[in-house]
């Protein structure tokens, strides 16, 4: 599974709008403890601006590179799966 992610979510621009919004919701939950609405309103929209710093930040270019389209080579007909090894189940030993 940790194969798989491809560096989802490892750059500037995430790293940065998440620890804005987890900023926002500590700021958020410590004034709803101590019952005061507008501090509340206020770490939510910290939260909010975690969600826009990092879009803008994308936007500037420090988030994950758009993936290209797969291009066909000319010529070819058809495209053919690379091969997948299949795996035996394995069984458990006493």
């Amino acid at each position: 599974m940790a194969d798989s992610s491809h560096g989802h979510g490892h750059t500037p621009a995430a790293w940065t709008g998440v620890i804005i919004a987890f900023i926002g919701f500590t700021v958020a939950g410590a004034f709803m403890v101590m019952a005061n609405p507008m501090g509340f309103w206020g770490g939510m929209a910290i939260v909010l601006l975690g969600g826009v710093v990092g879009g803008v930040m994308r936007t500037m270019g420090l988030g994950m590179p758009k993936s290209q389209p797969l291009k066909m080579v000319q010529g070819a007909t058809t495209v053919k799966p690379a091969a997948t090894a299949t795996r035996e189940p394995v069984a458990a030993e006493s």
